[in-house]
């Protein structure tokens, strides 16, 4: 379930844009966007001060670049690891990117009735900016919006 992730009806990705952030996160952090290239210490340290975690975006050519070993230490600590992009977003206006309830239900319907996962991702991709593990990730998973 990721209820953790849905506050006033939309899902929110804190972004985090260097490593010295990290140390400032609040500890009950459970999806992060990293848009810069971590170190296997960056993942790390985000895991230790962010216990809750459930959740990583990382821009494709960041995701690419990662360890072997990080990725099996995420996914044995039952992180998921997206790639994707989160476009438009201005940090300096909002230190969250949101997935509107709108999206989620629409998600969440084409998901329920049965919809290919492949035409479903691009199907919301034309209406909506979000990356297409995102949208994966929303429809594999239970999202109370």
């Amino acid at each position: 379930m990721m209820d953790y992730m849905v506050v006033s009806d939309k899902m929110r990705f804190r972004v985090v844009s260097a490593r010295d952030e990290i140390s400032n996160l609040n500890q009950n952090e459970k999806a992060i966007h990293l848009a810069f290239r971590a170190s296997n210490v960056d993942f790390l340290n985000l895991m230790q001060r962010c216990p809750r975690l459930r959740v990583i975006q990382t821009p494709p050519s960041y995701k690419r670049t990662l360890s072997d070993a990080i990725k099996v230490f995420l996914d044995m600590q039952g992180i998921e690891l997206l790639e994707g992009d989160v476009w438009g977003h201005r940090k300096d206006l909002d230190e969250y990117f949101t997935v509107d309830d709108a999206t989620i239900k629409e998600i969440r319907s084409l998901a329920d009735s049965g919809e290919p996962i492949d035409k479903l991702t691009d199907e919301i991709q034309m209406k909506s900016r979000i990356a297409p593990d995102l949208i994966k990730y929303i429809a594999k998973t239970q999202v109370s919006a």
